[in-house]
């Protein structure tokens, strides 16, 4: 039996609230995302997190839910059913620091307070943060933030920060 290769996959976290414009870019994000034979990394509930899971999914990508909640108390929503891998915390929004130190890159959407803290986790723990569509956010530092308006945009910044950072 030949050993299979094996080698850094990168770890793609998702991040967003649950607003109904977003959908369906997350949906598509986490399609190129399992495309490019990346992991996807998500809170693992509803929203922007079950789009992303979703197109990962159906592509045939391998999904992470960092879930807020134990396994023995149920959370409606957490695990979506797209969730391959659940990882039960029973943290609350702490687990939002696991999210963002286990990325290798984040893609961050429009959202509140729980995406703002991760983007801020991410930006002072040194993990790279593609912002689509949150012109709102303002943020120093440059080497670390970019803002972008399209799934194709995020893709390009994606493959720069990982030549960077791998």
């Amino acid at each position: 039996m030949q050993k299979k290769k094996r080698g850094k996959t990168p770890i793609i976290g998702v991040m967003g609230g649950v607003e109904a414009e977003n959908l369906s870019q997350a949906f598509l994000l986490g399609k190129k995302i399992a495309e490019k034979g990346y992991i996807l990394l998500t809170g693992g509930g509803p929203g922007v997190m079950e789009a992303a899971s979703k197109g990962a999914f159906k592509a045939g990508g391998l999904v992470i839910g960092v879930l807020p909640n134990e396994r023995q108390y149920p959370l409606e929503g957490y695990p979506n059913r797209y969730v391959d891998i659940p990882i039960y915390t029973g943290m609350s929004d702490a687990r939002n620091a696991i999210n963002v130190k286990t990325s290798n890159v984040i893609v961050a959407f429009r959202g509140g307070a729980g995406t703002l803290s991760e983007i801020a986790l991410a930006i002072k723990s040194g993990t790279p943060v593609v912002c689509l569509d949150c012109s709102d956010v303002d943020i120093e530092t440059r080497e670390l933030f970019v803002r972008v308006s399209s799934v194709k945009e995020v893709m390009k910044e994606l493959e720069r920060f990982l030549r960077r950072n791998m």
